[in-house]
């Protein structure tokens, strides 16, 4: 329910952005795309009937023609690299990552530069060149090189450093209780979590707050949550859904 003492806390940040006669700009980014499912048709739907467009991050390694049929008929989504093929090479003690440091840099490269032409060949007309690491991490040595490869930027997660060697387009605000349930985080902790997103951006960051999806893991409360998110921001005028592609204008 969008209209219960949970959301308040959302609806009077959003009403001070409005008096002040100021609109927030949110993007919508999902993980792990690979083929159509039930799940992804609920997102797609769901992002639809919303107006909200939709930045699906694909695993380049593990898709195919199918998704790529798909999407043709979804003019609101859009396709970054998602690594390549979203396989942990970290030690059995460290945090799980695919492009890290522990093989040779040029091995990653030759992948995430197989991983970019592939998906432009898949999806020419919804392409980004963003690069969206597996569970958002990357070597920063690995950073610098990727403009050479054809990305325009690189989306991890947390707020972005304004002094980095390329652009970010990052995400914010994690739905999935990765950590516990595997399923969607309680609303008002993910609630909270975007005011304080929002009183950031209103004291003087121009960041884009972005919302993380990962629709193969999404339960009834992830769902839920979704919809009534799109519920409150859509009818709000102080906010603003902006498509990657939109976003990528103004930090490229």
């Amino acid at each position: 329910m969008t209209d219960g003492i949970v959301w308040d806390p959302l609806h009077r940040e959003l009403d001070r952005w409005q008096a002040a006669g100021r609109v927030a700009r949110f993007w919508l980014r999902d993980d792990d795309a690979v083929e159509p499912t039930p799940a992804l048709e609920t997102l797609m739907a769901l992002a639809r009937q919303s107006k909200v467009p939709l930045t699906l991050a694909v695993i380049p390694g593990l898709t195919g023609e199918a998704l790529a049929a798909r999407l043709v008929e979804e003019a609101a989504v859009a396709v970054a690299v998602h690594g390549w093929s979203h396989t942990n090479h970290a030690g059995p003690e460290a945090k799980k990552q695919e492009l890290g440091g522990e093989r040779p840099a040029d091995v990653m490269l030759g992948e995430l530069r197989e991983g970019f032409r592939l998906l432009q060949r898949l999806h020419p007309a919804r392409f980004l060149p963003v690069l969206v690491p597996p569970w958002n991490r990357i070597d920063a040595a690995l950073i610098p090189t990727l403009p050479a490869l054809g990305f325009a930027a690189l989306s991890v997660y947390g707020r972005a450093k304004q002094d980095g060697p390329m652009p970010l387009l990052n995400t914010h605000v994690d739905i999935i209780d990765w950590h516990g349930t595997r399923g969607g985080r309680g609303e008002a902790e993910l609630v909270a979590e975007l005011v304080a997103e929002l009183a950031d951006r209103f004291a003087g960051s121009d960041e884009p707050i972005g919302v993380l999806t990962h629709h193969l893991v999404h339960d009834v409360a992830a769902w839920d949550f979704l919809s009534a998110l799109f519920a409150v921001t859509t009818r709000h005028p102080a906010v603003c859904w902006s498509s990657a592609s939109e976003l990528l204008e103004h930090i490229a």
